[in-house]
């Protein structure tokens, strides 16, 4: 389960089986844990342990970040 970006304890990772699956993104900080799809557009699969601040934060963090998170999918994918 590669890392591949890390901000102010977020930590936003995808699992090496799930290349079968639109390109999306699991973020943990502390207890939480949510899914986000990244194509077509921005969704969220699923949030549990983050407060409506805190996945307020993860959809702008999210938003900022979307092109550098598709390219690190599609790299790491391509390798496969």
């Amino acid at each position: 389960m590669p890392v591949v970006l890390e901000i102010n304890g977020f930590k936003f990772k995808f699992y090496s089986n799930e290349n079968n699956e639109p390109v999306h993104i699991h973020i943990t900080k502390g207890g939480g844990s949510s899914k986000y799809w990244l194509e077509p557009v921005i969704d969220e699969a699923y949030s549990y342990g983050f407060t409506v601040r805190e996945r307020r934060i993860i959809n702008q963090l999210i938003n900022e970040n979307v092109d550098f998170l598709k390219n690190k999918w599609n790299e790491y994918f391509a390798k496969k």
